[in-house]
């Protein structure tokens, strides 16, 4: 390790990326962002984020909205209304004779038999991926349902796959959590690594007061977070580089595993920054026992090896195991005298699996979702489900939704 620390200041302030944009931009060719130059390959990593059922959708949405580079997205739905409310993906209406558009009524059965009327043109869709998450809402139908189908196919075609789901309040009832729970052990056994947000721990940090669709709404935000954390990693090279090999190493084949962010600033911004992960409110196991451990770092072209070493020493300090530990480094002008640490620990044992999430102060204070100035999205979103635990109906659809 100490050698990769050595090399932090080579090309320092130089953050290179793989395909520049969101949805519909440009293979190949330079794109200046900011005053850096990002650099688009056609050799890169090719990521996809399948956005399955609602609240899949909305995270994909909110990640395209947000302009997370290197990436590729798709929205995929029983439901064609709310397919046309996802803004800036490609989406994909599937099981027009099991569903007939209108969603699946939250049946599980029903989101299984709509995926398996399109394995084929699924399976083309996720051609050539390198790595492949899964992200939903469990405890529906189509995400439920349709998400471990999905998440099969993209591990046949030979991409890493890595499942990021919430599980319901628990007001949403019993029967919706044990429908979830069934979903997420199904879902388990397709994926190379399952990162699961416990909606539960989210009250915790929320005002009682806030509405219910805010709730959900923050709910699916976290989705976005904890994708886009990882994705970054693999598309925003840096200073130390995390090869996409080191990150199959670490997260190929482990099961349960955990992701969580946290910001520091000012003179201690890189201990505040770890402990803000280690300690977020959305998961409350210790990352002891941990198989595997991948870690990012984002700071300012002041962040010193120092930092870094600090940083490095206070997770594997955490980890209390001889876990294989694969770490980068990103100096990017915007970030002085401010520190990220995105963390992933792999591998947990099942009697230390918890809750998966993100530490960024509050979560009330998710990026887009700031409670303080009532901060709107420039998409138009529902919650992903009703207190009933239904989709809401559609309209009769075609099999792509523009």
């Amino acid at each position: 390790m100490l050698n990769a620390l050595r090399r932090l200041f080579t090309n320092e302030g130089t953050d290179y990326a793989g395909k520049f944009g969101s949805v519909g931009g440009p293979d190949g060719g330079i794109a200046r962002h900011l005053d850096f130059a990002v650099i688009a390959a056609q050799g890169d990593v090719r990521v996809k984020v399948v956005g399955v059922g609602g609240a899949g959708g909305n995270a994909v949405a909110r990640m395209a909205s947000a302009g997370l580079r290197g990436v590729e997205f798709l929205a995929v739905n029983t439901d064609v209304q709310a397919l046309r409310r996802v803004k800036g993906v490609p989406t994909y209406a599937i099981g027009p004779i099991a569903t007939g558009g209108m969603g699946s009524g939250g049946s599980p059965d029903r989101g299984r038999k709509a995926v398996r009327e399109n394995l084929e043109h699924i399976g083309e869709l996720l051609e050539g991926s390198d790595m492949v998450f899964v992200t939903a809402g469990m405890g529906g139908g189509t995400g439920t349902g349709a998400a471990p189908i999905i998440a099969e196919i993209a591990r046949r075609k030979g991409a890493l796959t890595v499942g990021v789901v919430t599980r319901p309040f628990s007001f949403e009832g019993q029967g919706r959590m044990a429908v979830a729970d069934k979903g997420l052990k199904q879902l388990g056994q397709k994926v190379d690594t399952l990162i699961t947000v416990e909606n539960d721990r989210l009250l915790t940090s929320l005002d009682g007061e806030m509405s219910l669709e805010r709730g959900f709404r923050i709910a699916d935000e976290v989705l976005r977070q904890g994708v886009e954390g990882i994705s970054e990693i693999i598309t925003v090279p840096g200073t130390i580089n995390v090869d996409f090999a080191d990150v199959k190493s670490v997260m190929m084949n482990r099961g349960v595993s955990f992701m969580a962010l946290g910001e520091g600033k000012g003179r201690t911004a890189s201990t505040d920054a770890v402990k803000a992960a280690l300690a977020n409110p959305l998961f409350t196991t210790p990352i002891e026992g941990a198989q595997g451990i991948l870690f990012n770092v984002r700071g300012g072209r002041d962040l010193s090896i120092g930092q870094v070493q600090e940083i490095a020493g206070m997770i594997e300090g955490a980890s209390k195991s001889q876990a294989q530990v694969v770490f980068g480094v990103v100096q990017d002008p915007r970030w002085n005298k401010r520190v990220r640490v995105t963390l992933v620990a792999t591998g947990i044992p099942p009697r230390e699996a918890g809750v998966k999430g993100v530490a960024n102060g509050t979560v009330a204070e998710l990026d887009g979702l700031r409670a303080e100035n009532g901060t709107q999205e420039p998409f138009d979103t529902q919650p992903s489900y009703g207190a009933n635990g239904h989709q809401t109906p559609a309209f009769p659809n075609m099999r792509k939704v523009a």
